[in-house]
């Protein structure tokens, strides 16, 4: 996977409309929204109500963080951080937050193609009035669905598609979002987890090796753990353990 570089600022208008954008596909097309609609009563008094499109929009905010976190590479990355921190036998090092904070710039990074695309396709078009709002929502859509698509496996769709009741797609253009991202979803999971089992092997290994040092020397009432912590860093330290996590994450993803 190859990431291009790009600007704060490109990055930063992208991921907006992303959490703008793709939530409005349910919205009627209009050059825009209007929050109050003001009514002159037959009496002259005025009436002021919100726009139904406002609340719908406020409904959908609600749901943003769950789509960063369902519809990105932010799942596969916490998934497998939280794996090697339980590999490493460190409960609270590195801390939650830490994983979190770490994770969601991951998902900025490698999400950065996908955001510029966003934001060259949909949303500066949109600002420029080129094109309807229901128009950018659907582009903005495409560099994801793309994304997403790249990651899912086709036997997860067809589970989906299966229990929705769906026939067999002929292309990925006609997959519903409400198929794919739960079989994204699935798919994710599957991977973080075996990137975890292969990051759990050499960490066992020494676990079974020092438990079975102190069996022979008598120790069975020293406690493993103790032992085996401190080789396991080291052993983490000298391999440029965090390099190596973080560049296959990174390198896992198809953009």
């Amino acid at each position: 996977m190859r990431i291009k570089q790009n600007s704060f600022i490109s990055l930063m208008t992208g991921i907006v409309i992303f959490l703008a954008l793709i939530p409005l596909q349910s919205v009627s097309a209009e050059s825009g929204l209007q929050a109050v609609t003001v009514t002159t009563t037959a009496s002259g008094e005025q009436s002021y109500s919100v726009s139904i499109q406002i609340l719908m929009l406020m409904t959908v905010l609600t749901f943003l963080p769950a789509a960063l976190m369902m519809m990105t590479s932010f799942t596969r990355i916490i998934i497998v951080l939280s794996i090697l921190r339980q590999a490493l036998g460190l409960m609270q090092a590195p801390s939650s937050q830490t994983l979190i904070g770490l994770s969601l710039f991951l998902t900025f990074f490698i999400m950065a193609p996908v955001f510029d695309r966003i934001n060259t396709e949909a949303l500066q078009p949109y600002l420029n009035e080129k094109i309807t709002i229901q128009d950018a929502a659907n582009a903005a859509g495409k560099p994801l669905r793309h994304f997403m698509f790249g990651q899912t496996r086709e036997a997860d769709i067809m589970t989906f598609s299966q229990i929705a009741g769906h026939d067999k797609f002929n292309s990925h253009a006609e997959v519903p979002f409400s198929i794919l991202v739960p079989a994204f979803v699935t798919s994710e999971l599957k991977t973080a987890f075996q990137i975890g089992f292969l990051l759990f092997i050499p960490f066992l290994i020494i676990d079974l090796v020092v438990a079975s040092v102190l069996m022979s020397m008598g120790m069975m009432m020293l406690s493993p753990m103790v032992i085996s912590l401190p080789f396991k860093i080291m052993l983490f330290v000298l391999v440029d353990g965090w390099n190596l996590i973080i560049g296959t994450l990174a390198s896992s993803f198809y953009v």
